[in-house]
């Protein structure tokens, strides 16, 4: 069974967490290395916590005891050069440099393949093409997501929109009914705004379908339909590039059932905006 990043479990559990625990994430979150070599009292008297609500953290993480813990983060903490990408870039030329980037990626796509949930993506295909409107929304690196998935989508025929700005977002969020639908994506499932945006969905009804990384996230909560992308495999990848790439194949992906369901009414959906894309070509 493949381990999980002792990070990534942190960062997933935070709405679990008690107010005490919560001071602890906090501190292992922006200081990770910090976290490693301390006993456990030096780092409970640290962070200002009882050793008790340290032990009860890691124990709530599935670990035995401190020291097992304390192990799996120790694995963890990078180097400085491994906060450019997700992981150590750092090579005698740039070719090595390259196929580190490829081969994170195709690592986070065959994670990804390997975890999706086929019935949440047929299920939130199924509510794309029922909807009378989508909308596709998306904040920083995620809105570059959405647009993606509000291209491939217009082209299928259906009646959708991605505004970029959040006040825009929010607008059209509270204008949406139980006959819209609506795609969050968020990498933490934990951004204010994006929070903020499938509140106001979900006071008006509105089926949401949520692409994120962690799955019990505080967005995840408020989803109809959840699809996963592979998790980070670095502590300091908060762009998350391989997870962006991996959302992208979930698009694809919802993109093909799509227009399987929808036949031949999304082919000629698809013909005629080629034909009206080929007359701006010389």
């Amino acid at each position: 069974m493949e381990k999980k990043s002792c990070l990534y479990e942190i960062h997933d559990r935070l709405e679990s967490f008690s107010s005490k625990e919560r001071s602890v994430a906090d501190f292992i979150l922006a200081s990770p290395a910090e976290a490693v070599h301390p006993s456990i009292e030096e780092l409970a008297e640290r962070i200002g916590v009882s050793e008790s609500t340290l032990f009860r953290f890691v124990r709530k993480l599935g670990y035995e005891g401190y020291q097992q813990f304390r192990i799996s983060l120790a694995t963890e903490t990078s180097p400085p050069n491994a906060r450019i990408y997700e992981a150590s870039v750092d090579a005698p030329d740039g070719e090595t440099a390259v196929s580190v980037v490829f081969r994170t990626a195709i690592a986070a796509l065959e994670r990804t393949m390997k975890g999706l949930d086929r019935g949440a993506v047929e299920s939130a295909a199924e509510l794309l093409v029922r909807a009378r409107s989508t909308l596709f929304l998306g904040l920083g690196g995620s809105g570059i997501v959405a647009r993606d998935a509000y291209h491939k989508l217009l082209r299928a025929g259906l009646r959708c929109s991605a505004p970029e700005d959040f006040h825009l977002q929010l607008m059209a969020a509270s204008q949406a009914d139980a006959l819209d639908a609506a795609l969050i994506v968020s990498h933490t499932g934990a951004n204010k705004d994006a929070l903020a945006l499938a509140t106001e969905l979900k006071r008006s009804q509105v089926p949401l379908i949520v692409i994120t990384t962690y799955p019990r996230s505080s967005l995840t909560k408020l989803a109809d339909q959840v699809l996963i992308s592979a998790a980070p495999s670095s502590p300091y990848a908060s762009e998350a590039f391989s997870a962006r790439i991996a959302q992208l194949a979930i698009v694809d992906a919802i993109y093909v059932d799509v227009m399987e369901r929808l036949g031949e009414a999304g082919v000629r959906s698809l013909e005629s905006m080629r034909r009206a894309i080929a007359k701006r070509k010389t």
